[in-house]
């Protein structure tokens, strides 16, 4: 896919952006300031101009703030992580719900914290700097205007979304792996796609391919540099090319290599698995639930017919 000048001016300001947090969590040695979501809403917000993201620009801002508050303060209960997870992602969707917002990256916010195990309010503090830079450049750029609000949470949906997640959250508990109970991610993808009235495998399939990918690049790439600042100069472009080469715009995949910095060290080397796990069993589920209902559907038309 060939880039028009505006669209290159795009990518190299949301690089750019992206680059600018890491270097600020460089020179402060504080690794909470670096919010691997604000890569997935660099990307659909200000490059890829993703309609139900910012039709409502001021609540780029409230959305990710809040659910990293709530994150942030979940984390500071005593129970297990995995009771955090699950416990994040229902007052995430409550969230969503007051707010009218559909906002996937929203779930990454509120997860982060406790995946990171985030105590400083600088992760508080750069969540709401970063969303509110985000929020003004969408404003300035203008494309939000005449863009339709985005439809608000069904509780269909809601319902929908807490079963599947409760499954897999129970399912790596009892496993033995509970730290891959929240692939922020998949998950931003998976609430996505569950909105979808239709959901092809083989756009299943190169997500799929591109979250997987995505992850592995991040963990390789820090592997090899062990440097904040150059794996993501090095990793940004590089999943550039993979969505190229699949032919999608998938945001949530840049948030791979940023998550890959801040990952604890039980995390790190097997978030590849783990997020080509979660992306086959969240993506899957969708995939086939489509195919059951669109099977349901058929044979109401023959037995009406």
């Amino acid at each position: 896919m060939s880039l028009s000048p505006l669209e290159r001016r795009d990518y190299l300001i949301g690089f750019a952006f992206v680059l600018l947090m890491v270097a600020a969590a460089t020179l402060l040695g504080d690794y909470e300031i670096i919010l691997p979501e604000i890569g997935a809403l660099t990307a659909g917000t200000w490059i890829y101009h993703n309609s139900s993201w910012i039709a409502q620009p001021f609540k780029i801002f409230l959305a990710p703030s809040g659910t990293a508050v709530i994150g942030f303060l979940v984390n500071q209960l005593s129970i297990t992580y995995a009771e955090k997870v699950y416990l994040t992602l229902i007052l995430i969707l409550l969230l969503l719900s007051v707010l009218r917002s559909t906002l996937a990256p929203s779930f990454a916010t509120g997860l982060l914290p406790i995946i990171i195990d985030a105590t400083h309010w600088s992760f508080i503090i750069a969540i709401l700097v970063f969303t509110l830079t985000l929020t003004v450049g969408v404003l300035l750029q203008g494309h939000y205007r005449g863009k339709p609000a985005g439809q608000p949470l069904h509780v269909s949906h809601m319902l929908g979304f807490t079963l599947v997640a409760s499954v897999w959250v129970a399912a790596v508990w009892l496993a033995g792996f509970p730290q891959m109970a929240g692939i922020p991610p998949v998950l931003v993808v998976f609430f996505e796609v569950s909105q979808l009235p239709d959901y092809p495998g083989k756009l299943a399939i190169r997500q799929i391919i591109a979250l997987a990918g995505a992850a592995t690049l991040g963990v390789l790439i820090h592997t090899l540099l062990a440097s904040w600042l150059l794996t993501t100069l090095l990793a940004l472009p590089l999943v550039f090319v993979l969505l190229q080469l699949l032919h999608i715009k998938l945001p949530a995949a840049y948030a791979f290599p940023l998550l890959a910095l801040v990952l604890p060290a039980n995390m790190f080397h097997t978030l590849p698995i783990a997020a080509s796990l979660a992306a086959c069993f969240f993506l899957g589920t969708v995939f086939v639930f489509r195919k059951v209902l669109a099977h349901q559907h058929g044979l109401a038309s023959e037995n009406n017919g």
